[in-house]
């Protein structure tokens, strides 16, 4: 499928790619484009509606250009989304896009129904884990002025979105729980082959830091 020809792909994009200029680069316009090409593998064997899953790819995010995490970037990201797409889609598919960028968090309340929802939430999350996910965890630390590595500090009081909040903190509150959270089976395959690496990194990491390796 050549969904670049489809007649919503020029108007998303286009105002996708506008409210990412000046996103960071953690959760920038790369990590979209990134997420799309996981859907498209993943979803082609999961026989996702593709033209609904990779509209709902490029739409995932854009509550985050909002800069403000009080709010749930998901449901924002779906209000945001529903005029861009109102003349594009029939009312079912459009319902059913909403839900996928509605349903995608990892903290999210709200949970993935479609096929279509549950393969983007795969997506999104096994790009943020393995040797991909390993390099946004810390461009993220980067991003708020983390430290490499902070082994005084007791990782169950760390706080999420603070200088406290390094990579390996990452690593062991959100990432390492990835693998047992995907909805698809190759978005099972998928996470668990990413997960291995990372746990062979991060036991090289703390190796390496501590000067035994």
């Amino acid at each position: 499928m050549n969904y670049k020809n489809s007649t919503w792909f020029a108007p998303v994009t286009k105002f996708t790619e506008n409210k990412f200029k000046q996103a960071k680069g953690s959760h920038g316009w790369d990590h979209t484009q990134r997420v799309v090409r996981l859907c498209s593998h993943i979803g082609a064997f999961e026989k996702a509606d593709m033209d609904i899953l990779l509209c709902a790819a490029y739409l995932h995010d854009i509550g985050r250009t909002v800069n403000n995490e009080s709010v749930c970037h998901g449901k924002t990201g779906a209000e945001m989304a529903e005029p861009v797409i109102c003349s594009l889609f029939s009312k079912q598919k459009k319902d059913n896009i909403l839900h996928c960028i509605r349903s995608h968090r990892f903290r999210g309340n709200s949970t993935p129904c479609s096929n279509e929802a549950k393969v983007l939430f795969d997506a999104d999350k096994i790009d943020a884990i393995g040797a991909v996910g390993i390099a946004r965890a810390y461009l993220f630390a980067g991003e708020i002025g983390s430290m490499l590595h902070n082994p005084n500090h007791d990782i169950s009081n760390a706080r999420s979105y603070t200088v406290e909040d390094t990579g390996f903190l990452e690593y062991n509150v959100k990432l390492i729980k990835i693998k047992d959270r995907m909805l698809t089976v190759t978005g099972k395959e998928l996470a668990c082959d990413r997960h291995q690496f990372m746990e062979q990194f991060f036991k090289r990491f703390i190796s390496e830091y501590e000067g035994k390796q």
